[in-house]
């Protein structure tokens, strides 16, 4: 009976020992780990964007279907400048295109579209200016995105969403847009004549290029 108590007693001791090893084994580790686990978790961030469009090499086309053919001609830009934050989506900023200098190859159809359709007198200025940005905007790779802002166009605006294919290379970029104007329903003049019909919509290109901080 002595036996058995003694024995007893020394397995008792020995998982009073391998607990309190257990126990200090633990508290080293949460002294490690702790501070860890109390630090603030960093997220990736993009930094927000200013991008510049350079006019002597950005380029406005468009191209107007009628029954005879097609028209294509091109505008100047003016002035563009994006402020982008794609952790947010958020955008601001213009760009504007000098609606004077639109041409045609035609003298004749030209002046009837300053002065007829557009009226560049009254409304010189053609100007989109963006509110968000969606997509896979990459810092260093080519993006998807589509932008929408307010299209003003013969002093009226219009919400719409354009389409931009962009391209980043270091500090300059360049971009791509393919979009369609509803120039007739947004209420600017039909040029049609009673032996040339124009389509209701005008197709147009922008190919811009720039800089960016």
């Amino acid at each position: 009976m002595i036996k058995f108590l003694h024995r007893g007693s020394l397995r008792a001791a020995a998982r009073r020992h391998a607990a309190s090893i257990a126990a200090a084994v633990f508290v080293a580790a949460f002294a490690v780990i702790a501070p860890a686990l109390s630090r603030p978790q960093k997220t990736a961030t993009v930094a927000a964007l200013d991008l510049t469009f350079d006019p002597a090499k950005t380029e406005v086309h468009w191209a107007l279907d009628t029954t005879l053919h097609m028209v294509h001609g091109t505008f100047k830009l003016k002035s563009g400048k994006i402020h982008y934050e794609p952790a947010t989506g958020k955008a601001s900023g213009e760009i504007i295109v000098d609606a004077r200098t639109g041409e045609s190859g035609s003298s004749g159809r030209d002046e009837k579209m300053q002065k007829d359709v557009l009226e560049t007198a009254r409304y010189p200025d053609i100007a989109f200016h963006p509110n968000s940005v969606k997509g896979n905007f990459g810092a260093a790779a080519d993006s998807t995105l589509e932008v929408h802002g307010n299209f003003t166009l013969h002093g009226a605006d219009h919400e719409m969403t354009i389409p931009v294919n962009f391209k980043r290379a270091g500090e300059n970029w360049t971009s791509t847009s393919k979009f369609a104007i509803p120039f007739l329903s947004w209420g600017l003049k039909n040029p049609s004549s009673f032996l040339l019909k124009v389509k209701p919509d005008v197709e147009i290109e922008l190919d811009g290029a720039g800089t960016l901080q």
